[in-house]
């Protein structure tokens, strides 16, 4: 079968085995419809986390095309899934941490959704993979993870009914942070150093969004809105200099959530979270009943998550690349 390899840092189109149920006795044969490219994808490839030989992609929709399974799965329905499952039996599960779970980082797809079929266990159709509504398009369903993690992160925010978010950073990510925001009823602001993702985030339930020219500013700007500051913060921008302005948007007692990885070391000052009594927190990955929700979300139209995605063959799966590394475009989807 056709595959996209990591190889050198960038892929090559190669022909690899065909995964079979012959030789993984349980689970289902996925043949893959489109895949999203994630912003993780690009990470892997630049800090080295992707070795010579991955087929990475985790976004995926397909169609099940053989089956041996004790769910009520069949073969022909498209599926949307979740890549990481976890026990429910470990210290991080109870907890809730579902995403720090040693089994959920263990477990994935095989290989990864820039291909054109997988494999998908049983524990993984037991627990992540959900029928995709003959109403969505491909490209909507394969939101359902994505969509995922950012139902998480409200989530573990905790947010206060009345209180007001910001989110930095108005990329695919930060604009689904936004449209889930609003799915659950909370008051989202938003703010990018361009005008056209600011301008867009309209469309996506943003009650206002600012561009981010002059610092000071808009600072000035988003106190007509939130006078103390925003109660909660979300970085969805992946940079650094993100950090201090999330404090410089944040009113005391606020909520920051981090949901991005930066390239340096830098983090926020311990003495200012202290003395402002800040909440500093991460958001990884979602649990089962998050991709639950991210699919009832997008099947009820709660979510819109039309719009953002561009579509690539995947032989083109470089070029997809690059045009996101660029913010040529907001998103890619790999047409298989």
């Amino acid at each position: 079968m056709r595959a996209a390899v990591f190889e050198n840092n960038k892929f090559i189109i190669r022909d690899i085995e065909k995964p079979s149920l012959e030789y993984y006795k349980k689970g289902a044969i996925v043949k893959v419809r489109g895949c999203g490219l994630c912003g993780s994808d690009i990470v892997k490839m630049n800090n080295g986390q992707a070795k010579n030989g991955d087929v990475l992609g985790h976004e995926v929709v397909g169609e099940i095309i053989d089956i041996n399974s004790d769910t009520d799965f069949r073969t022909g329905e498209r599926i949307s899934l979740g890549h990481h499952v976890p026990c429910f039996e470990c210290v991080y599960c109870y907890s809730g941490n579902y995403s720090m779970c040693r089994h959920f980082k263990t477990t994935n797809i095989r290989p990864g959704g820039f291909c054109e079929y997988i494999y998908v266990s049983e524990e993984h159709l037991t627990n992540t993979v959900f029928r995709v509504n003959l109403s969505l398009s491909d490209i909507e369903a394969s939101f359902t993870e994505p969509l995922g993690c950012c139902i998480r992160a409200v989530k573990r925010a905790c947010i206060n009914p009345e209180s007001k978010s910001l989110v930095i950073g108005l990329g695919s990510v930060g604009i689904l942070m936004g449209a889930a925001l609003r799915a659950f009823g909370y008051n989202v602001f938003g703010c990018d150093i361009k005008k056209e993702r600011a301008d867009l985030s309209l469309e996506y339930g943003f009650e206002k969004s600012f561009v981010i020219d002059d610092e000071q500013y808009t600072l000035e700007q988003m106190k007509k809105y939130a006078p103390l500051g925003f109660d909660t913060v979300f970085l969805t921008a992946g940079a650094s200099k993100t950090i201090d302005f999330s404090l410089k948007s944040a009113r005391d007692g606020a909520k920051i959530v981090v949901f991005s990885s930066v390239k340096d070391l830098n983090g926020f000052q311990n003495n200012l979270i202290y003395y402002r009594e800040l909440t500093v927190m991460g958001s990884y990955s979602p649990s089962p009943s998050d991709l639950e929700d991210s699919v009832n979300f997008i099947e009820k139209g709660n979510v819109k998550v039309s719009g953002l995605s561009t579509i690539y063959n995947l032989e083109n799966i470089n070029e997809a690349i690059e045009d996101t590394r660029t913010g040529k475009i907001m998103k890619a989807y790999i047409q298989i």
